[in-house]
């Protein structure tokens, strides 16, 4: 994977995409942009007081959410079918600032076989590590994937298009 190339989810190919997490769609979510970095992918993270927990702090909700966001879309990413979060440990380390821009990096073990097992880490400006979190992941079928997501024949047709792609490496 070569540094700074943009990713697009395979999520994106849905019409009404409103992932709380990634989607540039929802006016209330994060709004995260994936990019490759080395053999995982990052992303920025500023919020606003929107997300705050104490007086100009990030909720540390917000902050596993992130990492649970980029653990699960590098995942996708690698295996090229969708996966579940089935466990997920934060540590938290220093908190988040409101308006603070951070970085956010995931990397994964080996996906050879579920579960798969995957990295995340969140930066300060300074490279001051603020949050980790290690997550497992279980693939779902496409039928699994319908169901759990209430997707349309047309839409769940579009995401596993999507993934196809992945797979074949486009």
């Amino acid at each position: 994977m070569s540094t700074g190339t943009p990713i697009d989810v395979p999520w994106r190919v849905l019409p009404d995409y409103r992932c709380f997490g990634c989607s540039p769609s929802n006016e209330h979510g994060l709004r995260l942009n994936f990019t490759h970095s080395g053999d995982g992918i990052e992303c920025v993270l500023r919020v606003d007081r929107t997300f705050e927990s104490y007086p100009g702090v990030v909720h540390g909700g917000i902050a596993t959410t992130v990492c649970d966001e980029i653990m699960g879309n590098l995942l996708v990413l690698k295996v090229g079918t969708s996966v579940f979060t089935t466990t997920l440990r934060t540590r938290y380390l220093s908190p988040l600032a409101v308006g603070v821009e951070y970085r956010c990096v995931a990397t994964a073990d080996a996906v050879d076989s579920p579960p798969y097992r995957a990295y995340a880490e969140i930066t300060d400006p300074d490279g001051a590590t603020c949050v980790t979190a290690v997550g497992t992941y279980q693939p779902a079928t496409p039928a699994q994937a319908r169901e759990r997501m209430d997707l349309t024949d047309t839409e769940a047709d579009l995401i596993e298009s999507a993934l196809a792609d992945l797979r074949r490496g486009q």
